[in-house]
């Protein structure tokens, strides 16, 4: 039975991809660098850094440290302008949350930067359903690497053993996410997926693993969830 959701942020739930790529176009324009849409999600599940850095490579060009540090700053703050007027959460992403909270034990599990993720979750109040957040600064390695699917696990195991739950189960735990590296980092681990059509299409997140697809999280409810991963 699922005990616990780890929810992806970028995609599953604020509606924000399109900002990103824009945010990221306009920064690396200046640098000399096209990012196109094939470029851009071909590297989802990167963090900042990284995503940088592939766009330098690709371009054959070097990049100093204090560069990448001025672009992604640059990044979030026409990241955040973008918001200024409304933050875009996906239909239904509010309602779901709340209604899991008071069943499972939630955990925001994102290549986001940590700034960009307080900012949302603070505006919309959504930061207290979750009992933990694991940002791009928080690892090492970026998905597929399944690092920070591992360390919310085990936050979270800790918690629910402080509150005297039985120890937590990778194979009790449901990863909803968006892009086929996030699905393929959980699935490495042995939790169980949802995939949301909010960025890639239906076969794309099969061909990679995913043990549900839905078109949005609007219909879902505590119980479905039981319903379709039972334990197995």
């Amino acid at each position: 039975m699922i005990k616990a959701i780890l929810m992806d942020f970028n995609g599953v739930i604020i509606n924000d991809e399109p900002l990103q790529m824009k945010a990221y176009a306009d920064c690396l324009k200046r640098e000399g660098i096209e990012l196109t849409e094939e470029d851009y999600y071909s590297c989802t599940g990167m963090d900042d850094r990284a995503f940088v850095k592939e766009q330098f490579r690709r371009a054959g060009k070097k990049i100093s440290d204090e560069k990448l540090e001025e672009i992604i700053k640059e990044k979030t703050g026409k990241w955040r302008e973008g918001l200024r007027d409304e933050i875009p959460l996906f239909e239904g992403v509010e309602n779901f949350i709340k209604k899991c909270s008071h069943r499972f034990s939630l955990g925001l599990v994102s290549m986001a930067n940590r700034e960009e993720i307080n900012y949302v979750l603070d505006e919309t109040g959504l930061a207290k359903y979750f009992d933990v957040v694991i940002s791009a600064e928080d690892v090492k390695n970026h998905k597929p690497n399944p690092e920070c699917f591992l360390k919310a696990f085990r936050q979270i195991d800790k918690i629910r053993s402080s509150r005297n739950h039985l120890p937590l189960e990778r194979y009790e735990c449901l990863v909803i996410e968006d892009v086929p590296q996030g699905i393929e980092a959980a699935k490495s681990i042995g939790m169980k997926t949802l995939a949301v059509k909010n960025t890639f299409d239906e076969h794309t997140l099969r061909s990679c693993g995913a043990d549900a697809v839905t078109a949005n999280l609007n219909g879902w409810f505590p119980d479905s969830i039981i319903r379709v991963f039972p334990r197995f």
